[in-house]
């Protein structure tokens, strides 16, 4: 299956270590990995993939908002309405749940069907997580 990641920090960088360790639990179960940066790509490849998965973080400690970034590939993507996704968000701040919440209605709205949602506590974690996916 060919699997896309899209990494959404709060701020400007290449993707954390725990995108990475996603990816390479997807990819130790065979599938196809492409990991996607919400801050410097624009989404038009979103369509050729089976399953989309965001992994984002919350912008501040004491906020439940996601990054701008994330609405803005996703928007981008004009053929993702009925794909199956994944949403994922780091653990870190008193409002991961709502940050969770916050991303799921984002991929909603752009009509991603999400069939799993989960927190992410470190990098083993998210390896553990991306060998579930597709199992």
């Amino acid at each position: 299956m060919r699997i896309a990641v899209i990494s959404a920090p709060r701020a400007r960088k290449s993707p954390p270590d725990y995108v990475r360790e996603l990816a390479k639990g997807m990819e130790a179960m065979g599938h196809r990995v492409d990991v996607l940066d919400a801050w410097t790509e624009d989404g038009f490849r979103l369509p050729g993939y089976e399953y989309i998965a965001v992994a984002a973080e919350s912008i501040s400690f004491f906020s439940g908002k996601i990054p701008q970034a994330v609405s803005k590939i996703l928007s981008a993507g004009s053929g993702i309405i009925g794909k199956k996704s994944a949403a994922f968000v780091k653990r870190g701040g008193l409002f991961t749940g709502r940050a969770l919440a916050n991303l799921m209605r984002v991929m909603e709205k752009e009509g991603m069907m999400i069939n799993w949602s989960e927190v992410l506590l470190n990098p083993s974690h998210a390896r553990a997580l991306g060998k579930r996916i597709g199992a």
